[in-house]
C-alpha cells in the first residue's frame, strides 16, 4: 500500500512538467475552441483527488489537531487562496506557458515569499504531520519544490501559440 500510496502522492509532477516543458502540445490537444487552462484546472483537480485519496490511505487521523496545524493550515491556504484571488484561473494554471497575457502581481501581500502558492501548499502539508507518515510529506514536498525549481525558467519564446 505504501508504494501505490508515494506512486498517488507524486502523480500530477510528470502532468505538470509536461505541461510547462510542451505547452504547444497541450494546447493543440485541447483544440479550438477550449481554454487550456481551464482544462488543466479540470485535470489537476481530479489528480489533487488522487494526491488526497493516496495520502488518507495511509493517515491516521485523530481529533484534536496538534497546536501548530491550525495557523500553518490557515495560512497556508490563505496564501493558495490570495494567489488564486490575484491571477485568477489562467494566472494560476499555466496560463502564461498558453499565449496567455498574464498581468504580473504587484499587489501580494508577502511579496517577499517567492512562489507562494506552494509554500502554502507545503505549509498545509506540514499541517497534517501528526497524521500522516513523514516520507509522504516529504515526497509531496519535495514535489513543489521541484516543481518551484523547474517554473523558476521561464522562456518567453517557448510560450504555446493560440490554435487557429
Amino acid at each position: 500500500m505504501g508504494i501505490v500510496a508515494g506512486i498517488g502522492v507524486l502523480l500530477p509532477f510528470p502532468f505538470y512538467w509536461w505541461l510547462w516543458t510542451n505547452p504547444q502540445s497541450w494546447v493543440n490537444l485541447c483544440g479550438r475552441g477550449r481554454d487550456p487552462s481551464t482544462v488543466m484546472a479540470r485535470v489537476s483537480h481530479v489528480l489533487k483527488a488522487a494526491q488526497l485519496l493516496s495520502l488518507f490511505s495511509v493517515a491516521s487521523l485523530s481529533w484534536p489537531p496538534p497546536f501548530y496545524f491550525w495557523p500553518l493550515m490557515a495560512f497556508g491556504q490563505f496564501l493558495n487562496f490570495r494567489v488564486y484571488q490575484l491571477l485568477g484561473e489562467a494566472g494560476t494554471y499555466y496560463g502564461v506557458r498558453f499565449g496567455k497575457s498574464i498581468p504580473w502581481v504587484t499587489e501580494f501581500p508577502f511579496g517577499v515569499i517567492r512562489d507562494p502558492q506552494y509554500v502554502g501548499s507545503i505549509m498545509s502539508l506540514v499541517a497534517c504531520l501528526s497524521w500522516v507518515p513523514f516520507q509522504y510529506i516529504l515526497l509531496w514536498s519535495l514535489g513543489y519544490v521541484f516543481m518551484m525549481f523547474l517554473e523558476s525558467k521561464e522562456d518567453p519564446n517557448d510560450r504555446a501559440k493560440p490554435v487557429s
